[in-house]
């Protein structure tokens, strides 16, 4: 295929908002997988807003609107605000949506939308980054340490009446360094607590439930199907058939309800009484090899560039 035949694909990636690395680390591997895989095809350009909010196109300092004329499509692994940009530019984007971003960070939102869907969440206390000046105490004499663990010792209190032990504690702000903790008893909720804040970090808290933990992989009319569901991948705990076949259901459900357009993962966990829980929705592809989506391609004979290649050129027709 000739050079000037080649649908033009500008990858989106870095932005202003708190994903600014993972965003740099997925959109990445999208130029990587194209080069290596679909180069023939496409031709890919590296588009870059920095933290200061300026666009590049290949290195150099370019103007949103002046994109039109340079990509025939753009993969937006940056942020939503982005894909409105775009669309107002009519310029034909895929990837984040403002749409599927609202369910992804709107609990409440999407615990209306699946209450029917036979799905459940688990319960979960969000707390912003730890600023003293706010969220210190009153008591001017305390240390850094000592405010910290008064402000954890609070918030713990206040999760502990609303749900019970064991919780999962972690990062909701990406790239900080906080591990992830599995907090049994109250101390150790203090202490995953007081850890966030001393990283500056946004807290997830969530009720932690045992069982099996699955991931489902799902495309828009891709081979025949108006939602083709990938089996289920197995990331801890061996399914049944039944269990298998009850997750599909409800992936696909779930997808055509929450109006992913592109791709989505939905990440299961079942527990010892087969209650369904949705732990997470993602709307990019994981494209390292031996992610969950390699492994779902691969159990029906297919490759992840030809995932890629169907979501990229049905938006040329």
């Amino acid at each position: 295929m000739e050079l000037q035949s080649k649908k033009r694909v500008g990858i989106l990636r870095g932005g202003t908002g708190e994903n600014y690395n993972s965003s740099l680390q997925h959109g990445g591997e999208i130029i990587l997988h194209i080069l290596e895989n679909l180069d023939h095809k496409y031709k890919t350009a590296d588009i870059l807003v920095d933290s200061d909010s300026i666009w590049h196109y290949n290195g150099r300092p370019v103007q949103p609107a002046d994109l039109v004329h340079k990509v025939d499509v753009v993969w937006n692994t940056a942020q939503p605000s982005f894909s409105v940009m775009l669309d107002n530019l009519s310029i034909p984007n895929i990837g984040v949506n403002s749409f599927h971003f609202l369910f992804k960070n709107n609990r409440q939102l999407l615990k209306e939308h699946i209450k029917d869907s036979g799905v459940s969440l688990p319960r979960r206390f969000l707390l912003p980054v730890y600023q003293r000046d706010f969220d210190g105490p009153r008591e001017t004499r305390l240390d850094s340490r000592q405010a910290r663990q008064e402000y954890a010792f609070k918030k713990a209190k206040e999760i502990f009446e609303k749900f019970s032990s064991p919780w999962i504690v972690q990062s909701f702000t990406p790239g900080v360094g906080m591990g992830i903790h599995l907090a049994k008893t109250f101390p150790e909720l203090v202490r995953a607590i007081e850890d966030g804040a001393e990283h500056k970090a946004s807290i997830l808290v969530e009720e932690f439930i045992s069982g099996k933990v699955a991931s489902v992989h799902s495309v828009p009319n891709f081979r025949g199907e108006d939602f083709y569901v990938f089996p289920p991948v197995n990331v801890f705990g061996s399914l049944s058939s039944l269990e298998k076949n009850k997750l599909s259901i409800l992936a696909r459900h779930l997808h055509q309800h929450l109006g992913a357009e592109h791709y989505q993962k939905t990440n299961f966990i079942l527990n010892k009484r087969g209650k369904v829980y949705l732990l997470d929705l993602e709307s990019t592809p994981n494209l390292k090899s031996f992610s969950h989506f390699s492994q779902a391609c691969e159990s029906v004979g297919a490759e992840m560039h030809h995932v890629i290649d169907h979501i990229l050129d049905k938006n040329f027709y």
